[in-house]
């Protein structure tokens, strides 16, 4: 039976730290009596939860993957196709018959003759390029009528590069030449007016 008075004794259980810190600020000025201490005084206190971090906005799902393509600038628009002595669109047929007639001024000239496609394509990017910036209005690219039976390889590449972008950008339209100014081996060009 000795043993009984000990199994009906309540068992104490461990004080919470948030348990003691609420005892600490209720009896931080209470001074204990005679003789006694208070039991929870000895217990370290507790360090402070970090303030809470600042709520983040909430994240929007990341958008789907699209397949990769290469970017298109924003200023660029699909143009018609340009053919020699077509008129172009955004060009009054008053304005379409002189280039024909080759009654404009020529602005500037660019001879292709001699070279090799890939530099023709570099000096032609060039040019019309400095026409545009320069504000020039009508240029006259001479390509050649090439020596070899058919059309010379400059004649026929020419028209194929002024409708790729970036040239299709700047220019308006174009025309065979007048017989003075290299008939059908020669283009006049009418570069598109910078906004």
């Amino acid at each position: 039976m000795s043993g009984s008075g000990a199994a009906h004794r309540p068992r104490r259980r461990a004080v919470t730290p948030d348990e003691a810190r609420i005892w600490r600020a209720v009896t931080r000025d209470v001074a204990p009596l005679p003789g006694r201490m208070m039991e929870i005084a000895d217990e370290p206190e507790p360090t402070p939860p970090p303030p809470p971090s600042p709520a983040a906005p909430p994240r929007r799902p990341a958008p789907a993957a699209r397949p990769q393509t290469a970017p298109v600038p924003e200023t660029r628009r699909e143009l018609p196709p340009l053919t020699p002595g077509e008129n172009p669109a955004g060009l009054d047929r008053r304005s379409a018959e002189r280039m024909k007639k080759g009654e404009m001024v020529i602005d500037g000239r660019l001879d292709l003759h001699g070279l090799t496609q890939d530099l023709a394509h570099a000096e032609l990017l060039a040019f019309i390029g400095r026409a545009w910036e320069a504000g020039r209005r009508c240029v006259l690219v001479i390509t050649g009528k090439g020596g070899r039976p058919g059309p010379g390889i400059l004649k026929a590449q020419v028209p194929r590069w002024l409708n790729q972008s970036p040239l299709r950008e700047r220019v308006l339209g174009f025309s065979h030449a007048r017989p003075k100014d290299g008939g059908d081996g020669a283009l006049y060009v009418l570069i598109r007016r910078r906004r």
